[in-house]
This record gives structure tokens, C-alpha cells and sequence, in this order.
């Protein structure tokens, strides 16, 4: 029984099928419990014929990943850049990927399913393990999987007990300690409780006034409750809450290379969960519902231009419900199994996202362009600051029926599954602005006079709904055997459309310089919506255990991407970005991953991932971008890392060990023309740890070389800017468990 799991989750949602779900499916299908995070994954619990990556608790532990960011390169072909805040949680596979709305990735914890890529990124205690599948899992997860799926659990009060305790310190007077008890009630009947706190000073500093930009205070609390008051049936649930406050957006101007602004830039998250897990699982048939509830309220302040002087600033007010139901089914007759299920969500937005143009930006933007194109009868705003008021109510509702079948013929295994998605996704708006401007006419003596004055009243609302109808099929073909086991996977997947509520602003925007006489770049009906991005993917990959202690996969992968999503900056002194659909794009190549343990104490492993991510169809108006790389997906991922744990040298019961790792990516390019990169980069990492049974204590340094990169660039306002990498870091973790 290979114990095999990762990292990362918390509490703004925690929620569990606990452990003993997965023992019972074991019982019922032979499966290997701890094996398959996935609780839908392979149908008849086989080693699954698909590209994962699987990493346990206490190897996340020792490289010190607790949030989905630290998976980055850890699985070939998987990045998640860390830029800008907690927000920002874009995650790009195998070329395939979006700065913003949907995500190419599915998150699920403990079996429950989070909608919104905007809350993925926080801290949890006590990770039990995590799987990163590779590739399309439309089928069984639905929407906005095109590109892979994460699974992660977290500990069950039926199998942990006592009090865990951990205190982390280092660089930037940064601060994580966390607490866990965990209790059997009764032998059928358990209960844990966590909680975690965190603080960072940061790492960057507003040159404008001395400020620390990425400071942060977050903290969680997580409630799991687990029973079994039968062999056939199990239920638990988890109630979590989590809070973060925190800076962010330290984006340098390319030109200076110095960060500098005057507004504030933060965010701040609240957010609750309870998910309700219920398995029953009879001679040869598993019933699962999985029910949860989502609440999410965040909001962002950013000086959208982030310079000194004051142009404008963008707050988005969002508040947040989702609430998913997942009932399926499955079971096996011979050799034949079989999945199938019904989902459906629904989820509600109320969002305020106001842009509020300053003295600088009603001068530069606004009154210079205007008295430019028409100097003989100049303009003068009212106001040196005036508001462009956006509110919006989004809702998604959405229905998926989906069944996936396996076979047995011999050594041969065919996989068939298919899955029908209907989503109906709306938005009512108001746009707004009350403002207004004098007109002057100059004299031939140079001086002034008033010629008129002109109100701007604009008060704009309506709703919009569209209906997307998603047929997706998948096949595969495998053949098991117990030294090499090749496959191939054919899928079509999707990611789904929607509504660019950021651009409203510079509708309204546009709307006023049509009123003052002055030609708009685009309207509403233009920008307002985007396509779904649909994939069809195909994979042939093995898996191979050669030798005793050495495990080895590899995967080829071609995907045809129609209707790519791209995240763009419109053009002209925009307040906004927008996503757009980019034509049709082709993304190809391989992925190694192996695992040695040649003895107990000494382990090694190993990741690369190679992609060639290229436009075979994208024209903006400007360019045509036929055959250049998609931009923020890196060509290259590697990662690598040896871990010894000296026994030998073990004295009065304590062990030391030493682990070393290697975490490399790139090239990564930033804009659809390729003229500009991140060069291949890689960081350094080094642990010295010292082990006992109740408690351990590890010396860590992370980007040991000081390695400058940068994880993003954009352009605003005709400047470009960028957010350099965490510098060298270094610090001491202190674990305790008492049972």
C-alpha cells in the first residue's frame, strides 16, 4: 500500500469525505486505500491511466508547501506563478491556462468542488496528501478541467488522534503556527478541531512613502466531524472559516525598475464552507452525495495605474454563494465497472466594482486629449475626482449528467465515458456617472470665457443571459502489466464563458468621450462577453516500475485548442482588461516523472516537463501571431529533489536528516509577439532537520542562490510593469504531536 498524497488546502472551505469513505469504496471495489485521493477517480480503483502526480504530507511538510502555489513545478508542466495577491491564483498546464475568470484547473477538497480559482490560495494545517492529475478530466469533474485536476485531504478524526502543534519563523518577520486536536468520541464517532494563523511583514516596499506592500495577517478555523455507525455507511462533515488581510501588488516599473505608487493597493478575503459527505456502499454498489455550501467576501483596492501620480483606482466588492450537489454511483460486475452521476451547482455574485478617476487622470486622459483635438474651445472637469460606478448580480446555474465505463479484456483495459454540461449563465448591470464639464472659448487675445457647461448624467442598466449546452466524450485504452503499463487517452474538455465585468468602466468611459464629440474604441455589445475555450486533447503515457524502489512515468500530449481564452489590455488609456477569445492554438509535448528509493532513509525524485504552446490562429487587429509561443506558460518545468534521513547517526532517539531540492522554470514569454521573456531560471532549496517520535525541528533556506526573476509583466497605460520573485529566504519550523 503505497501511502501517496500532497499538500495544500484550508479552511475557507474545507471540506471532507473523510477518511473512512475511502475505506469503505476500498472494501467495496479492491481498492488500495490512501492510493487514489480522487473519490470518483478509476471507476474499479486500478492504477489509473492518466498523468498524475501524487506527493505526501510529510513530503510537503519538508518542502514546505502549504497552499496550491507550492505545486508549481513540483508536477511537470504545472505552474502557478505567485504574483499580486491571494487573488491572483492563475495556474497555467501544458500550455493551457488564463490570468483571470475561469480556471484550467479543478480544485476539490476532500471530494468537494470549489468554483471560483479566486479562492484557491490560502494556507492549511494538517494535509494529509494531494494528487495533481495532468490533462483533461471533463468527464467525471466537469467544466473548467481542461487542463487538470488537484485533489486534496486533509486529516480524519478517525485516523489521526491527539494534539499536533507547529510554529514556523523566518524571513521578513514571517510567522505561521498552527494548532490541531483530534478525538474519538466513540470508536465509530470522531472529532478534530484546527486552527492556523499567519503573518508576514513582506518582502517589497512602495518607494513612494517607505510603505511594506505584501504584508499579511490571515488565520482559519476548521470544524471535521466523521462517523461511521455502520460498515456500510459513513458521513462526515466539515465546517471552516477563514480570514486574510493583506497588501500586495508590487508591480516595478519596467522604466525605473523602482515600485512606486500613491493609492493603496490590498486585499482582504472572509470566507465560510460546510460540506456534507454521505457514502453508503453495498455488495457491489457505492452511493456518494456530496453536498456543500460556499460563502465568499472579498474585496480588492488597486491604484490601477501604479505610478506616483494620481490617476485612478479600481475597488471590487464582491459577495459570493455557491452551493453543489454531487450524487453518483458506482459499482462492478466482473470485469466490468462503472461511474456515473448527476451535478449540479448554483451560484449567485453581487459585485461593486467603482473606477475613480483623480486629478491626474481627469488632466491627462480626459481634458488634455480633448483640448488637443479641439484647443480653440478647451474644456474644464467640475470636479478633480469623479466616479464611474459599475454593480453587478451574476449567476451561474448549470446541470451535468456524466457515466464512465471500464472493460476487462485480458491484460486490456478500455475506458469509455461521456458527459452532457448545460449552464445558463446571466448578469443584470447599472453603470453610472454623475459628473460634468465647462467649455471655454478662447478669444483672439488669449484669454477666456465660458461658452457652455455640460452635465454628464449616465445611469445605464439591463441583463444579459446566455445558455452554453458541453458534449464531452473520452476514451482510453490501456494495457496493464506489472513491469510497464502504456495507455491513451482521447477527451474533449472545456473551460466555460462569461462576462468581462472589469471593461464596464471603460464602456462608461467611452460613453463620455462619445458625449463630449470624441470617438469611442469600442462599445458594450463588443467586450462584454467571451466564448467558452473547448480542447481536444490526446495522450499516449506509461507507467513503469523497472526495478525495486524505482518508479518511472512518462506522457506525450497533443491538444488542439479552439477558442483559446487570453487575458488582454484593450487598447488606448484603458481602465481595464478583458478577456478575449484567441482563435485556435496547438499545444504539444512530453512529461518524466521518477521516483527512487534505492533504501529506507534515502529517496530521490524527479519532474520535467517540456511544452510547445504555439497560435495557429490569432489576429487582434494589429498583428497576426500565427506560430509565436502562448504567452505565461513556461516552455520548461523541472523539478528535482534527494532527501537522507541518517539512522545511522541517530542518538537518544533523534534522527537528523538533510533534503536538497531544485525548482526550475522557463522560458516564459509576456506578450503575443515573443519579444519579451523570463529566461529559464531556477532556486535552490536546502533543509537540515532533526527528528524525534513526538516532535521535529528543521533549519530551511529557500532560493539559496538568490536567484532575480521576475513571475509577471503587463502593460497599463502604455507603461510596462513587473513583480519580481521572492528573494532568499531562510527559517526554522518546530512540529509537536502528542497522542
Amino acid at each position: 500500500m503505497r501511502k501517496s498524497l500532497f499538500a495544500v488546502f484550508t479552511l475557507v472551505g474545507a471540506f471532507t469525505p473523510y477518511a473512512s469513505e475511502s475505506d469503505t469504496l476500498a472494501r467495496a471495489h479492491n481498492l488500495r486505500p490512501l492510493e487514489v485521493l480522487g473519490v470518483k477517480q478509476a471507476p474499479d480503483g486500478a492504477t489509473s491511466a492518466e498523468a498524475v502526480t501524487r506527493v505526501s504530507g510529510a513530503e510537503a511538510r519538508r518542502l514546505g508547501i502549504d497552499a496550491v502555489k507550492g505545486l508549481s513545478a513540483v508536477a511537470p508542466n504545472f505552474y502557478m506563478p505567485d504574483y499580486g495577491s491571494r487573488m491572483t491564483s492563475s495556474i497555467y498546464v501544458r500550455g493551457l491556462g488564463a490570468r483571470m475568470d475561469q480556471p484550467v484547473v479543478g480544485l476539490t477538497v476532500d471530494n468537494i468542488p470549489y468554483l471560483n480559482k479566486d479562492a484557491y490560495d490560502f494556507d492549511v494545517p494538517d494535509i494529509e496528501g494531494i494528487e495533481v492529475l495532468r490533462g483533461a478530466q471533463s468527464v467525471l469533474n466537469g467544466r473548467n478541467t481542461m487542463g487538470g485536476q488537484i485533489n486534496v485531504r486533509t486529516l480524519s478524526p478517525l485516523r489521526a488522534k491527539g494534539l499536533r502543534t507547529m510554529v514556523h519563523y523566518g524571513s521578513a518577520n514571517t510567522v505561521r503556527a498552527s494548532a490541531s486536536y483530534y478525538a474519538r468520541l466513540i470508536p465509530e464517532l470522531g472529532m478534530s478541531v484546527a486552527g492556523q494563523f499567519a503573518h508576514t511583514d513582506g518582502f517589497f516596499r512602495n518607494e513612494y512613502d517607505g510603505s511594506r506592500l505584501d504584508h499579511e495577517n490571515s488565520g482559519s478555523l476548521r470544524w471535521k466531524t466523521a462517523w461511521r455507525p455502520s460498515s456500510a455507511l459513513s458521513v462526515s462533515n466539515v465546517a471552516a472559516f477563514g480570514a486574510n488581510r493583506q497588501g500586495g501588488y508590487p508591480y516595478a516599473s519596467v522604466e525605473s525598475g523602482a515600485i512606486a505608487f500613491g493609492d493603496t493597493c490590498s486585499y482582504r478575503r472572509t470566507t465560510f464552507a460546510d460540506g456534507l459527505t454521505v457514502a453508503w456502499a453495498g455488495k457491489r454498489v457505492v452511493v456518494t452525495s456530496l453536498t456543500s455550501v460556499q460563502y465568499l467576501d472579498d474585496r480588492m483596492d488597486l491604484d490601477q495605474d501604479f505610478l506616483p501620480d494620481e490617476f485612478f483606482t479600481l475597488t471590487q466588492d464582491r459577495r459570493e454563494w455557491t452551493v453543489t450537489e454531487d450524487l453518483f454511483t458506482r459499482g462492478t460486475r466482473g470485469s466490468y465497472s462503472w461511474l456515473g452521476g448527476v451535478f449540479a451547482f448554483c451560484k449567485n455574485t453581487d459585485m461593486d466594482a467603482p473606477v475613480t478617476f483623480k486629478d491626474t487622470g481627469i488632466s491627462k486622459l480626459i481634458e488634455q486629449n480633448r483640448n488637443n483635438a479641439n484647443p480653440d474651445y478647451p474644456i474644464a472637469w467640475d470636479t478633480r475626482r469623479f466616479t464611474l460606478g459599475s454593480n453587478f448580480t451574476l449567476g451561474n446555474k448549470a446541470l451535468a449528467l456524466y457515466h464512465e465505463s471500464t472493460c476487462r479484456l485480458g491484460r486490456w483495459r478500455f475506458d469509455a465515458g461521456a458527459r452532457l454540461d448545460i449552464e445558463r449563465t446571466t448578469i443584470d448591470y447599472r453603470s453610472h456617472c454623475n459628473t460634468g464639464y465647462t467649455t471655454y472659448h478662447v478669444l483672439p487675445d488669449g484669454s477666456r470665457e465660458v461658452y457652455s457647461h455640460t452635465p454628464i448624467n449616465i445611469d445605464d442598466g439591463s441583463g444579459l443571459g446566455r445558455t452554453f449546452v458541453e458534449f464531452l466524450p473520452k476514451l482510453t485504452v490501456a494495457y496493464e502489466n506489472e513491469v510497464f503499463e502504456p495507455y491513451f487517452n482521447f477527451s474533449k474538455a472545456y473551460k466555460a464563458g462569461g462576462y468581462n465585468t472589469q471593461m464596464f468602466s471603460d464602456v462608461l468611459q467611452q460613453r463620455i468621450m462619445s458625449e463630449m464629440g470624441m470617438s469611442a474604441l469600442y462599445t458594450l455589445e463588443e467586450i462584454v462577453g467571451y466564448e467558452p475555450e473547448h480542447s481536444f486533447n490526446y495522450e499516449l503515457g506509461f507507467h513503469s516500475k523497472p526495478m525495486e524502489g524505482l518508479e518511472v512515468d512518462g506522457t506525450f500530449f497533443l491538444i488542439d485548442c479552439r477558442n483559446q481564452q487570453l487575458t488582454i489590455f484593450p487598447p488606448g488609456t484603458t481602465t481595464g482588461r478583458i478577456m478575449t477569445n484567441a482563435g485556435r492554438t496547438r499545444s504539444y509535448g512530453a512529461e518524466l516523472t521518477a521516483r527512487w528509493t534505492p533504501t529506507a532513509d534515502l529517496s530521490a525524485r524527479m519532474s520535467y516537463g517540456y511544452t510547445n504552446a504555439t497560435f495557429r490562429t490569432y489576429k487582434d487587429g494589429r498583428a497576426d501571431y500565427r506560430g509565436r509561443r502562448v504567452p505565461y506558460a513556461p516552455s520548461n518545468t523541472l523539478f528535482a529533489e534527494v532527501n537522507w534521513r541518517a539512522s545511522s547517526l541517530a542518538f537518544a532517539g533523534i534522527t537528523p536528516a538533510i533534503a536538497a531540492d531544485v525548482n526550475c522554470a522557463g522560458p516564459i514569454y509576456w506578450n503575443e509577439a515573443n519579444t519579451l521573456k523570463q529566461n529559464f531560471y531556477c532556486l535552490a532549496g536546502l533543509s537540515l532537520a532533526f527528528e524525534a517520535e513526538k516532535w521535529s525541528v528543521r533549519l530551511w533556506a529557500k532560493n539559496l542562490t538568490g536567484t532575480r526573476y521576475d513571475t509577471f509583466y503587463f502593460m497599463s497605460m502604455g507603461n510596462a510593469f513587473t513583480q519580481r520573485g521572492l528573494p532568499r529566504r531562510f527559517g526554522v519550523t518546530l512540529r509537536l504531536a502528542l497522542r
